[in-house]
């Protein structure tokens, strides 16, 4: 039996400090799949890009078709607009343009961060639950918004009010951790934390044992819907629930 092509995933991505991560990712699976990011333009003034005014900027399907057309030469088996809030912030019509444009940009199939989070809560399941985000308030608010669209129950929220992607990226894990604990509240199935830009990955399974629940968080939905789009999912330990489920192929 040949061995298996790598799963070969584009990204879209709107900057911050957490892109380590995917190749990170990449090298635990043995190079079962292969990251390419496409770097798309952001809103706001760099040091607020989290304020919703610069998000809209951000969610232009203009700047998403730009970048996705830098990848189509690397022929992806996938192209994911790697961004929560750049995502949800036009709301579920929006987001559904915005994977629209882009796969009908580059012919592959394409996804995006927030409608990935729906996705991994239709397949655990669960339509209740707490989110922790990194945003300041009116953004965090925009993503319960958003998540009520497809008929989730947010019972509790909390932000970080971190201005940008790159303050999100240098959260202090300790404090992560804590607000993850309070965020998780009796009733709520799964707790959700977005925001691509904060490393997250190798956080997934401390704030799992923290919470005593699921905990999806942008970057783990990310890879999981990216690598199902590509035809591939791959199971693997390590990353939390999600990435874990019994529902994809190719256990690691």
């Amino acid at each position: 039996m040949g061995v298996q092509r790598a799963l070969r995933l584009g990204m879209i991505w709107p900057g911050g400090g957490a892109e380590h991560e995917y190749y990170q990712f990449a090298e635990a699976l043995d190079d079962r799949i292969k990251i390419f990011l496409s770097c798309s333009r952001v809103g706001g003034e760099g040091d607020n890009d989290h304020d919703v005014d610069a998000l809209l900027q951000t969610a232009r399907v203009d700047w998403l078709e730009e970048a996705a057309r830098r990848l189509i030469c690397l022929k992806p088996d996938v192209v994911f607009w790697a961004c929560t809030s750049g995502s949800f912030i036009v709301g579920r019509a929006g987001a559904e343009t915005q994977v629209s444009a882009i796969a009908r940009t580059t012919g592959a199939p394409a996804g995006s961060t927030s409608l990935a989070f729906i996705a991994a809560l239709e397949t655990l399941g669960t339509s209740r639950v707490s989110v922790l985000a990194t945003y300041p308030e009116p953004a965090s608010r925009a993503f319960v918004k958003f998540l009520g669209e497809f008929g989730v129950e947010v019972l509790h929220m909390q932000w970080l009010d971190a201005a940008s992607g790159w303050d999100a990226a240098l959260l202090d894990p300790e404090i992560v951790t804590e607000k993850a604990r309070e965020a998780a509240i009796d009733g709520a199935e799964a707790l959700l934390v977005p925001d691509t830009a904060m490393p997250s990955l190798h956080l997934v399974e401390r704030l799992e044992r923290a919470t005593e629940r699921p905990v999806l968080t942008a970057n783990a939905v990310t890879l999981w819907q990216a690598m199902k789009l590509a035809g591939g999912a791959i199971s693997v330990k390590g990353y939390g629930t999600l990435l874990a489920h019994r529902d994809v192929e190719n256990a690691a």
